[in-house]
């Protein structure tokens, strides 16, 4: 199994939605959060198992969808894939969002 390492950038983001989910229900909120978490978790077992993102067409930069939501991951070796941003699937991605 391959190690996923959440960066700061997708924890403060998995925050943010938890915070604006909760403003209307706490538990809806953790719901949410946890299957997003659980979502990511799956590329320990298979890293090239989402899309490649089309903003970057690179192959190492790859999305799972999950809900209203992506996850955008990179596959940093064979042994380690970083979770680097969970947004909203109507925001855009910027390139520099990512670093």
């Amino acid at each position: 199994m391959v190690k996923v390492v959440w960066t700061e950038s997708s924890l403060s983001d998995l925050k943010d939605i938890f915070d604006y989910i909760a403003d209307d229900s706490i538990r809806y909120a953790s719901i949410t959060v946890n299957r997003l978490y659980q979502r990511a978790q799956q590329t320990a077992v298979n890293p090239s198992m989402g899309r490649i993102v089309p903003e970057f067409n690179n192959k190492t930069i790859r999305e799972l969808i999950e809900g209203n939501y992506r996850i955008i991951y990179r596959i940093k070796s064979k042994m380690q894939v970083d979770i680097l941003r969970v947004i909203h699937t109507a925001r855009l991605l910027k390139k520099k969002s990512l670093r």
